[in-house]
Protein backbone atom coordinates (compact mmCIF):
# COMPACT_ATOMS: atom_id res chain seq x y z
CA UNK A 1 0.00 0.00 0.00
CA UNK A 2 1.45 3.87 -0.55
CA UNK A 3 0.97 6.45 1.57
CA UNK A 4 -2.04 8.94 0.65
CA UNK A 5 -1.16 12.64 0.03
CA UNK A 6 0.33 14.95 2.88
CA UNK A 7 1.07 11.58 4.90
CA UNK A 8 -3.18 11.78 5.46
CA UNK A 9 -2.67 14.81 7.52
CA UNK A 10 -6.71 15.87 6.37
CA UNK A 11 -8.88 18.78 6.60
CA UNK A 12 -10.44 17.27 10.14
CA UNK A 13 -6.68 16.62 11.42
CA UNK A 14 -5.73 20.25 10.43
CA UNK A 15 -8.85 21.61 12.04
CA UNK A 16 -8.21 19.64 15.30
CA UNK A 17 -4.74 20.90 15.47
CA UNK A 18 -5.54 24.65 14.46
CA UNK A 19 -8.16 24.30 16.82
CA UNK A 20 -5.72 22.47 19.81
CA UNK A 21 -2.82 25.41 19.39
CA UNK A 22 -5.52 28.23 19.93
CA UNK A 23 -6.98 26.43 22.61
CA UNK A 24 -3.56 26.42 24.18
CA UNK A 25 -2.97 29.90 23.53
CA UNK A 26 -5.90 31.19 25.47
CA UNK A 27 -5.55 28.90 28.19
CA UNK A 28 -2.01 28.17 28.80
CA UNK A 29 0.16 30.96 27.91
CA UNK A 30 4.00 30.68 28.53
CA UNK A 31 3.50 33.16 31.49
CA UNK A 32 0.97 30.99 33.10
CA UNK A 33 2.39 27.93 32.26
CA UNK A 34 5.71 29.23 34.12
CA UNK A 35 3.61 30.21 37.51
CA UNK A 36 2.21 26.88 37.51
CA UNK A 37 5.10 24.98 37.08
CA UNK A 38 7.93 26.62 38.35
CA UNK A 39 6.79 28.74 41.02
CA UNK A 40 9.59 26.94 43.86
CA UNK A 41 12.90 27.18 42.29
CA UNK A 42 14.66 25.12 44.85
CA UNK A 43 16.77 22.36 43.90
CA UNK A 44 16.32 20.45 46.91
CA UNK A 45 12.22 20.88 46.77
CA UNK A 46 10.06 17.76 47.28
CA UNK A 47 8.86 16.30 43.59
CA UNK A 48 5.90 18.46 42.35
CA UNK A 49 3.10 17.21 40.65
CA UNK A 50 1.68 20.95 39.02
CA UNK A 51 -1.31 20.82 36.71
CA UNK A 52 -4.36 22.57 36.10
CA UNK A 53 -7.16 19.95 36.76
CA UNK A 54 -10.12 21.94 35.20
CA UNK A 55 -7.92 22.57 31.84
CA UNK A 56 -7.54 18.51 31.74
CA UNK A 57 -11.34 18.30 31.98
CA UNK A 58 -12.20 20.84 29.40
CA UNK A 59 -9.34 18.62 27.35
CA UNK A 60 -11.25 15.76 27.63
CA UNK A 61 -14.51 17.74 26.85
CA UNK A 62 -13.15 18.73 23.59
CA UNK A 63 -12.80 15.11 22.96
CA UNK A 64 -8.91 14.95 22.43
CA UNK A 65 -8.80 11.56 24.41
CA UNK A 66 -10.95 10.04 21.42
CA UNK A 67 -8.83 10.87 19.06
CA UNK A 68 -6.47 7.60 18.63
CA UNK A 69 -9.81 5.60 20.38
CA UNK A 70 -11.59 3.54 17.46
CA UNK A 71 -15.23 4.48 16.33
CA UNK A 72 -16.68 1.38 17.49
CA UNK A 73 -15.43 1.67 20.92
CA UNK A 74 -16.50 5.12 21.47
CA UNK A 75 -13.81 7.49 19.83
CA UNK A 76 -13.26 9.02 16.41
CA UNK A 77 -11.08 7.04 15.38
CA UNK A 78 -8.50 8.81 13.22
CA UNK A 79 -5.48 8.43 11.51
CA UNK A 80 -2.24 8.59 13.63
CA UNK A 81 -1.21 11.77 11.75
CA UNK A 82 -4.26 13.64 13.27
CA UNK A 83 -2.68 12.75 17.11
CA UNK A 84 0.90 13.66 16.20
CA UNK A 85 -0.78 17.25 14.60
CA UNK A 86 -2.22 17.13 18.46
CA UNK A 87 0.82 16.51 20.15
CA UNK A 88 2.68 18.59 18.31
CA UNK A 89 0.44 21.46 19.67
CA UNK A 90 0.84 19.61 23.29
CA UNK A 91 4.69 20.09 22.66
CA UNK A 92 4.92 23.32 21.79
CA UNK A 93 2.32 24.51 24.64
CA UNK A 94 4.88 22.27 26.56
CA UNK A 95 1.78 21.27 28.48
CA UNK A 96 1.47 19.73 31.87
CA UNK A 97 -1.49 16.73 31.96
CA UNK A 98 -1.46 13.41 31.64
CA UNK A 99 -2.03 13.61 27.74
CA UNK A 100 1.02 12.24 26.39
CA UNK A 101 0.50 9.27 28.76
CA UNK A 102 -2.76 8.62 28.11
CA UNK A 103 -2.28 8.50 24.53
CA UNK A 104 0.62 6.24 24.60
CA UNK A 105 -1.52 4.04 26.88
CA UNK A 106 -4.47 4.17 24.15
CA UNK A 107 -1.64 3.18 21.41
CA UNK A 108 -0.74 0.11 23.44
CA UNK A 109 -4.81 -1.26 24.15
CA UNK A 110 -5.69 -0.55 20.21
CA UNK A 111 -2.94 -3.51 19.44
CA UNK A 112 -4.35 -5.76 22.81
CA UNK A 113 -7.42 -6.72 21.25
CA UNK A 114 -10.52 -8.20 23.80
CA UNK A 115 -12.91 -6.77 25.72
CA UNK A 116 -10.74 -5.51 28.56
CA UNK A 117 -8.65 -3.99 26.38
CA UNK A 118 -12.03 -2.67 24.58
CA UNK A 119 -13.44 -1.44 27.77
CA UNK A 120 -10.42 0.24 29.07
CA UNK A 121 -10.38 2.46 25.34
CA UNK A 122 -13.72 3.29 25.85
CA UNK A 123 -13.30 4.56 29.55
CA UNK A 124 -10.04 7.33 28.22
CA UNK A 125 -12.51 8.68 25.56
CA UNK A 126 -14.81 9.89 27.96
CA UNK A 127 -11.66 11.03 30.63
CA UNK A 128 -9.90 8.33 32.59
CA UNK A 129 -6.31 9.00 32.20
CA UNK A 130 -3.52 5.84 31.66
CA UNK A 131 -0.42 5.62 31.74
CA UNK A 132 2.60 2.60 31.04
CA UNK A 133 4.16 0.80 33.67
CA UNK A 134 6.60 -1.13 31.10
CA UNK A 135 10.16 -0.35 32.25
CA UNK A 136 12.26 -1.45 34.56
CA UNK A 137 15.02 -0.23 36.94
CA UNK A 138 17.73 -0.75 34.57
CA UNK A 139 16.07 1.72 31.54
CA UNK A 140 16.10 -0.84 29.34
CA UNK A 141 13.56 -0.21 26.76
CA UNK A 142 13.51 -3.80 25.35
CA UNK A 143 9.95 -5.17 25.30
CA UNK A 144 11.63 -8.32 27.32
CA UNK A 145 13.00 -6.24 29.74
CA UNK A 146 10.57 -6.70 33.10
CA UNK A 147 10.60 -6.74 36.75
CA UNK A 148 7.22 -7.22 37.39
CA UNK A 149 5.88 -10.87 37.78
CA UNK A 150 2.56 -12.20 37.28
CA UNK A 151 1.70 -15.30 39.45
CA UNK A 152 -1.17 -16.61 40.60
CA UNK A 153 -3.33 -13.72 39.81
CA UNK A 154 -1.00 -11.47 41.43
CA UNK A 155 1.95 -8.95 40.50
CA UNK A 156 5.00 -8.52 42.55
CA UNK A 157 7.92 -6.41 41.41
CA UNK A 158 8.00 -2.35 40.51
CA UNK A 159 7.83 -0.73 37.14
CA UNK A 160 10.35 2.37 36.60
CA UNK A 161 9.78 5.68 34.41
CA UNK A 162 6.28 6.07 34.48
CA UNK A 163 5.16 8.92 32.87
CA UNK A 164 2.52 10.88 34.68
CA UNK A 165 1.99 8.34 37.30
CA UNK A 166 0.02 11.01 40.02
CA UNK A 167 -1.62 12.51 37.07
CA UNK A 168 -3.43 8.86 35.90
CA UNK A 169 -6.17 6.58 37.23
CA UNK A 170 -4.57 2.95 35.70
CA UNK A 171 -1.56 1.81 35.33
CA UNK A 172 -1.26 -0.66 31.63
CA UNK A 173 1.24 -2.86 33.68
CA UNK A 174 4.09 -5.27 31.96
CA UNK A 175 4.16 -8.23 33.87
CA UNK A 176 6.37 -11.43 33.11
CA UNK A 177 4.96 -15.10 33.61
CA UNK A 178 6.06 -18.79 32.97
CA UNK A 179 4.21 -18.51 29.81
CA UNK A 180 5.46 -14.99 28.49
CA UNK A 181 4.83 -11.52 29.00
CA UNK A 182 1.29 -9.63 29.67
CA UNK A 183 -0.24 -6.86 29.79
CA UNK A 184 -2.62 -5.66 32.93
CA UNK A 185 -4.86 -3.03 33.73
CA UNK A 186 -4.40 -1.76 37.40
CA UNK A 187 -6.10 0.87 38.82
CA UNK A 188 -3.56 3.79 41.37
CA UNK A 189 -5.73 2.95 43.74
CA UNK A 190 -5.65 -1.39 44.28
CA UNK A 191 -4.69 -2.53 47.31
CA UNK A 192 -0.71 -2.94 47.33
CA UNK A 193 0.19 -0.20 44.65
CA UNK A 194 2.91 2.17 45.93
CA UNK A 195 3.72 4.78 43.55
CA UNK A 196 6.90 6.56 44.59
CA UNK A 197 7.76 10.18 43.06
CA UNK A 198 10.46 10.53 41.50
CA UNK A 199 13.00 13.55 41.19
CA UNK A 200 13.58 14.74 37.32
CA UNK A 201 14.45 18.05 35.78
CA UNK A 202 11.32 18.55 33.60
CA UNK A 203 8.53 20.28 35.57
CA UNK A 204 5.60 19.90 32.96
CA UNK A 205 5.46 16.16 34.33
CA UNK A 206 5.95 13.83 37.03
CA UNK A 207 7.38 10.55 36.86
CA UNK A 208 7.41 7.90 39.44
CA UNK A 209 8.59 4.15 40.05
CA UNK A 210 5.54 1.94 41.11
CA UNK A 211 5.84 -0.78 44.06
CA UNK A 212 3.28 -3.94 43.32
CA UNK A 213 3.26 -5.98 46.63
CA UNK A 214 1.03 -8.78 45.91
CA UNK A 215 -1.16 -6.83 43.75
CA UNK A 216 -4.55 -8.59 42.24
CA UNK A 217 -5.26 -9.15 39.07
CA UNK A 218 -8.85 -10.35 37.83
CA UNK A 219 -9.48 -11.59 34.44
CA UNK A 220 -11.09 -8.81 33.59
CA UNK A 221 -7.98 -6.81 34.19
CA UNK A 222 -5.93 -9.09 31.79
CA UNK A 223 -5.51 -6.84 28.69
CA UNK A 224 -2.95 -9.13 27.32
CA UNK A 225 -2.67 -12.62 28.22
CA UNK A 226 0.30 -14.23 29.03
CA UNK A 227 2.90 -14.67 25.76
CA UNK A 228 0.43 -12.45 23.98
CA UNK A 229 1.78 -8.59 25.35
CA UNK A 230 4.90 -8.53 23.96
CA UNK A 231 3.63 -8.74 20.67
CA UNK A 232 1.03 -6.11 21.36
CA UNK A 233 3.81 -4.16 22.55
CA UNK A 234 5.96 -4.44 19.27
CA UNK A 235 3.12 -3.34 17.57
CA UNK A 236 2.70 -0.40 18.97
CA UNK A 237 6.31 0.42 19.57
CA UNK A 238 6.58 2.59 16.40
CA UNK A 239 3.14 5.14 17.53
CA UNK A 240 4.48 5.65 20.47
CA UNK A 241 7.99 6.72 18.69
CA UNK A 242 6.06 9.28 16.75
CA UNK A 243 3.97 10.99 19.55
CA UNK A 244 7.31 11.12 21.26
CA UNK A 245 8.55 12.63 18.34
CA UNK A 246 5.70 14.84 17.41
CA UNK A 247 6.15 16.45 20.85
CA UNK A 248 9.30 17.25 20.46
CA UNK A 249 8.51 19.05 17.09
CA UNK A 250 6.32 21.45 18.73
CA UNK A 251 8.62 22.08 22.04
CA UNK A 252 11.66 23.00 19.17
CA UNK A 253 9.17 25.28 17.42
CA UNK A 254 8.36 27.46 20.34
CA UNK A 255 12.02 27.38 20.96
CA UNK A 256 13.06 28.30 17.25
CA UNK A 257 10.10 31.02 17.29
CA UNK A 258 10.70 32.47 20.66
CA UNK A 259 14.27 33.14 20.26
CA UNK A 260 13.80 34.34 16.72
CA UNK A 261 11.51 37.20 18.11
CA UNK A 262 13.89 37.74 20.47
CA UNK A 263 16.36 38.40 18.22
CA UNK A 264 14.62 40.87 16.45
CA UNK A 265 13.91 42.89 19.63
CA UNK A 266 17.68 42.33 21.42
CA UNK A 267 20.09 44.96 20.25
CA UNK A 268 23.49 45.09 20.66
CA UNK A 269 26.16 47.15 18.55
CA UNK A 270 23.81 49.25 17.27
CA UNK A 271 21.72 46.30 15.56
CA UNK A 272 19.27 43.90 16.47
CA UNK A 273 20.94 40.84 17.43
CA UNK A 274 19.67 38.94 14.69
CA UNK A 275 21.33 40.98 11.79
CA UNK A 276 24.34 39.37 13.18
CA UNK A 277 25.62 35.66 10.66
CA UNK A 278 26.61 34.01 14.47
CA UNK A 279 22.48 33.56 15.03
CA UNK A 280 20.91 34.27 12.04
CA UNK A 281 22.51 31.51 10.24
CA UNK A 282 22.54 28.65 13.03
CA UNK A 283 18.56 29.81 13.22
CA UNK A 284 18.17 28.74 9.24
CA UNK A 285 19.64 26.15 9.90
CA UNK A 286 17.86 24.84 13.24
CA UNK A 287 14.67 25.68 11.06
CA UNK A 288 15.75 23.34 8.21
CA UNK A 289 16.38 20.68 10.84
CA UNK A 290 13.15 20.69 12.38
CA UNK A 291 11.12 20.88 8.84
CA UNK A 292 13.14 17.88 8.40
CA UNK A 293 12.36 16.37 11.75
CA UNK A 294 8.76 17.15 11.04
CA UNK A 295 8.55 15.69 7.79
CA UNK A 296 9.72 11.96 8.84
CA UNK A 297 7.47 12.16 11.85
CA UNK A 298 4.38 12.82 9.62
CA UNK A 299 5.67 9.86 7.16
CA UNK A 300 6.38 7.83 10.71
CA UNK A 301 2.66 8.56 11.41
CA UNK A 302 1.31 7.69 7.93
CA UNK A 303 3.52 4.90 7.54
CA UNK A 304 1.90 2.90 10.91
CA UNK A 305 -1.94 3.49 9.20
CA UNK A 306 -0.88 2.56 5.46
CA UNK A 307 2.24 0.76 5.42
CA UNK A 308 2.99 -1.15 8.77
CA UNK A 309 5.64 -3.08 7.86
CA UNK A 310 7.72 0.05 7.04
CA UNK A 311 6.55 1.66 10.21
CA UNK A 312 9.20 0.41 12.60
CA UNK A 313 12.39 2.09 10.48
CA UNK A 314 10.90 5.02 9.98
CA UNK A 315 9.89 6.11 13.51
CA UNK A 316 13.21 5.10 15.16
CA UNK A 317 14.47 7.30 12.23
CA UNK A 318 12.10 10.15 13.16
CA UNK A 319 12.72 9.35 17.31
CA UNK A 320 16.50 10.31 15.92
CA UNK A 321 16.20 13.22 14.29
CA UNK A 322 13.28 15.16 16.84
CA UNK A 323 16.01 13.81 19.91
CA UNK A 324 18.80 15.46 17.52
CA UNK A 325 17.41 18.86 17.05
CA UNK A 326 15.07 19.05 20.31
CA UNK A 327 19.32 19.12 21.57
CA UNK A 328 20.31 21.92 19.16
CA UNK A 329 17.14 23.91 20.03
CA UNK A 330 17.56 23.66 23.08
CA UNK A 331 21.21 24.65 23.12
CA UNK A 332 20.39 27.51 20.28
CA UNK A 333 17.74 28.74 22.78
CA UNK A 334 19.58 29.80 25.63
CA UNK A 335 22.66 30.46 23.85
CA UNK A 336 21.36 33.57 21.98
CA UNK A 337 18.81 34.85 24.78
CA UNK A 338 22.46 35.50 26.72
CA UNK A 339 22.23 36.75 29.75
CA UNK A 340 18.74 35.78 30.73
CA UNK A 341 19.13 32.45 28.85
CA UNK A 342 19.55 30.18 31.56
CA UNK A 343 18.18 32.25 34.41
CA UNK A 344 14.86 30.72 36.22
CA UNK A 345 12.60 33.32 35.06
CA UNK A 346 13.03 32.66 31.50
CA UNK A 347 10.53 30.09 29.77
CA UNK A 348 13.51 28.66 28.07
CA UNK A 349 14.17 26.36 30.91
CA UNK A 350 10.70 24.62 30.66
CA UNK A 351 10.90 23.66 27.53
CA UNK A 352 14.92 22.63 27.56
CA UNK A 353 13.83 20.52 30.25
CA UNK A 354 10.80 18.89 28.85
CA UNK A 355 13.12 18.24 25.83
CA UNK A 356 15.95 16.25 27.70
CA UNK A 357 13.37 14.34 28.91
CA UNK A 358 12.04 13.45 25.75
CA UNK A 359 15.60 12.98 23.91
CA UNK A 360 16.02 10.12 26.75
CA UNK A 361 12.38 8.58 27.04
CA UNK A 362 12.29 5.13 24.68
CA UNK A 363 15.93 5.97 23.47
CA UNK A 364 18.13 9.21 22.47
CA UNK A 365 19.00 9.51 19.15
CA UNK A 366 22.31 7.16 19.01
CA UNK A 367 19.90 4.39 20.63
CA UNK A 368 17.42 4.85 17.74
CA UNK A 369 20.30 4.96 15.22
CA UNK A 370 21.84 1.92 16.66
CA UNK A 371 18.25 0.13 16.19
CA UNK A 372 17.29 1.33 12.78
CA UNK A 373 21.11 -0.47 12.07
CA UNK A 374 20.03 -3.46 13.12
CA UNK A 375 16.28 -3.16 11.58
CA UNK A 376 17.87 -2.65 8.02
CA UNK A 377 21.86 -4.70 8.21
CA UNK A 378 21.42 -6.94 11.19
CA UNK A 379 23.93 -7.40 13.78
CA UNK A 380 26.64 -6.48 12.02
CA UNK A 381 24.99 -2.77 11.14
CA UNK A 382 24.16 -2.06 14.98
CA UNK A 383 27.29 -3.30 16.33
CA UNK A 384 27.03 -6.27 17.86
CA UNK A 385 28.88 -8.15 16.01
CA UNK A 386 31.74 -5.77 17.23
CA UNK A 387 30.83 -5.70 21.03
CA UNK A 388 28.28 -2.90 20.45
CA UNK A 389 25.91 -2.28 23.73
CA UNK A 390 22.69 -0.32 23.04
CA UNK A 391 22.27 2.00 25.56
Amino acid sequence: MTQPKDFGFDDDAAMLRDTARKFLADHLPTDKLHRLVAANSDPYRTPACDWDQNLWRQIVALGWTTVAVPEADGGMGMKLAALAGLAEEVGRAALPSPFIATALATLVLRECGGEPARKLLGEIATGRAATLATTPRSGAWEIDACAVRLEGGKLQGSAWFVQDARKADVLIVKAASADGIALCAVPVNSAGVDIVPDAIIDLTRDQAHVQFDNVAVAPGQVLAAPGKGAAALAAAEPALLTIIAADMCGAAEWLLQTTAEYARLREQFGHQIGYFQAVKHPLVNLMIALDQAKSLVYNAACAVDSEPERAPAYARMAKAAAADVAAYASNRAIQFHGGIGFTWECAVHLYTKRQKHNQMFYGDGSYQRAKLAELLMGAVGSGAAVGYSSP
